[in-house]
């Protein structure tokens, strides 16, 4: 099997899907089961958008027919037969089926078929787990409008990484933190697909920053609503003590993943997600393992760029398990494991609602 070193697919299929020939005869019930094109043509201005709908849902369907096949022949252990399309498709079926990214819009999501069809049963924790998330914006900067994901974690608290942070605050030397002169920082909890920007009283301007952690990538930061502006939600439980059973756990990240050019995705990968990015989006999968050495904990949700201090959710109870901070296509993402810091200095000073 071709091996793509740019995938942002955390894990194999075999990996994923308990039953590889399943998924592959759902895939084929699901294109079999598309209307056919209408043969109504639209008028003039309208027919160029179209073509290229009908082009892109053309590429789609055979990108995933492609990714059917290659899920056949793994399943049958005939992984040396695979060639690159079946690869790609197999991708392609994993992020749109095993490890989704989904559209967060009026602080919902589409009900998923297949194994994640269970987070219906959790609508209504996850609703609040999605409403206490924001897209961390930045003015005056020479060449970002945002910088990455926050998310509560006390009454005035958000959480996010320590590489978010300095893009508009930095270190005075003295244990202390400042914004750069001509910069300033938002949280909005609001940054959905379809959603005009500052709107519904859901930005929260960063008063002050709280703390940077030396030895992980953390920062804590306060904020405030603007005048007349709405209150902040209650903050998040985040898990005082390790989950059981780590590795396999259900978990799901909450964060705006962000278009990056060096990522080099492919076309017709582009063309399978709309090119929709900054925006808040649900992205479920697994814990893998605690790292104890360096204090990381490895999950295999679908992330990319602007993920950057999501929060990772246990789906058993919704509580907080991990800080993501980054990852390697491939391989799994990466996490502050929230629990390991309940005595850290900075964390008990700032008072984190942990539960």
């Amino acid at each position: 099997m071709v091996s793509r070193s740019r995938s942002p697919v955390a894990a194999g299929p075999e990996e994923i899907f308990s039953d590889l020939r399943a998924v592959a005869d759902r895939i084929r019930e699901g294109l079999a089961q598309e209307v056919p094109e209408s043969g109504f043509d639209a008028p003039a201005d309208e027919a160029p958008a179209a073509e290229i709908a009908r082009f892109a849902g053309q590429e789609r369907a055979r990108v995933l027919a492609a990714g059917a096949r290659g899920l056949e022949k793994l399943a049958a252990g005939r992984a040396d037969e695979i060639g690159d399309d079946e690869s790609f498709g197999m991708e392609a079926i994993v992020l749109l089926e095993g490890r989704p990214a989904i559209l967060v819009q009026a602080a919902d999501f589409a009900p998923q078929d297949g194994d994640w069809a269970v987070l219906d049963d959790h609508r209504a924790a996850i609703r609040e787990s999605i409403v206490r998330v924001g897209r961390v914006d930045v003015s005056g900067h020479v060449s970002l409008d945002w910088v990455g994901t926050a998310f509560l974690v006390g009454p005035d608290l958000v959480m996010t990484n320590r590489h978010v942070a300095v893009e508009f605050a930095r270190d005075r030397h003295d244990g202390e933190w400042t914004f750069h002169p001509g910069l300033s920082a938002a949280v909005d909890l609001a940054q959905e697909y379809g959603t005009p920007p500052g709107t519904g009283g859901l930005t929260y301007a960063v008063t002050e920053v709280v703390g940077v952690h030396e030895g992980v990538d953390m920062a804590l930061l306060r904020v405030a609503p603007a005048p007349g502006g709405e209150p902040l939600p209650t903050p998040l439980a985040v898990a005082a003590d390790a989950p059981a059973d780590l590795p396999g756990r259900p978990v799901y990240v909450v964060g705006h993943p962000a278009w990056d050019g060096r990522r080099n995705e492919p076309e017709s990968m582009r063309r399978i997600f709309m090119d929709i990015y900054n925006v808040k989006r649900l992205q479920p999968g697994t814990a893998n393992q605690l790292l104890a050495e360096r204090n990381v904990m490895t999950h295999d949700c679908s992330t990319l760029g602007g993920n950057s201090g999501s929060p990772v959710f246990d789906l058993t109870d919704h509580r907080v398990l991990g800080l993501h901070f980054g990852g390697r296509y491939g391989f799994g993402n990466y996490a502050v494991p929230l629990w390991t810091m309940l005595d850290d200095p900075l964390v008990r000073r700032a008072g984190l609602n942990y539960v």
